[in-house]
């Protein structure tokens, strides 16, 4: 099945979503970065679909019907609430045609979405990958951060994140890990020497580090292959 655009039902409203790979087979939902739904994510939903995975990307932006609105003013109407509720109908969605396990994965404002939904649903997933995620430490219109949800993960947690990021930095990574390491949950991190925020995002040649991009790809395919074992 080519990448092509697919509708969810969230609580009655139609959601949007890229959607690629063939049925039976493990799936992976994958949670936009910043600007959303754009070729960055299509083409990381295809890669995965191409590696073996029933892929689907929601838009988490679906309810802001203003195209006028810039991108800060429209993650700051973002709610963990909504997002929960997100990716909940995006796991229905590929139950329709896989029982496979899914895995959750996110790039940038993503990754702290994926963290946050290990651990507001954690019932649904069989892993967890946070390509750095920024922000776990604060919550999108509730008390509870998803640093606050680690106690409720319980699938592995795999961390991919730039040295020279400063959101999250390297004390936010080390602060993430020890809250992971404190309650045991299993979770491997890497970082990158050289590389800093959306590393693996080819359409902003000032951010992309190829090579860096590409190991952390395979480790990423590596711990969907084994969660357990990464």
């Amino acid at each position: 099945m080519k990448g092509h655009y697919e509708t969810a039902d969230v609580n009655g409203k139609a959601m949007r979503m890229f959607v690629d790979g063939e049925r039976d087979r493990p799936g992976v939902v994958v949670m936009v970065h910043e600007p959303g739904l754009d070729g960055f994510i299509e083409a990381q939903v295809t890669a995965l679909a191409e590696a073996g995975y029933f892929v689907a990307a929601p838009d988490v932006f679906h309810r802001q019907t203003d195209p006028t609105l810039d991108t800060k003013t429209r993650i700051d109407r973002l709610r963990d609430q909504e997002i929960t509720e997100d990716g909940r109908a995006a796991v229905a969605h590929l139950r329709e045609r896989t029982q496979a396990p899914i895995a959750v994965i996110g790039f940038c404002m993503g990754g702290r979405n994926a963290y946050h939904l290990a651990g507001a649903c954690p019932e649904l997933w069989s892993g967890a990958v946070v390509f750095y995620g920024g922000d776990i430490m604060t919550g999108w219109g509730a008390e509870a951060t998803p640093l606050d949800r680690t106690l409720a993960i319980t699938c592995p947690v795999l961390g991919i994140f730039g040295n020279d990021d400063t959101n999250p930095s390297q004390a936010d990574v080390a602060r993430i890990d020890a809250e992971l390491t404190r309650l045991g949950k299993p979770h491997t991190f890497h970082s990158y020497a050289g590389a800093g925020h959306s590393f693996l995002n080819f359409t902003n040649p000032e951010l992309h580090r190829p090579e860096q991009a590409a190991d952390a790809w395979q480790k990423m395919l590596e711990f969907l292959r084994h969660p357990f074992s990464a």
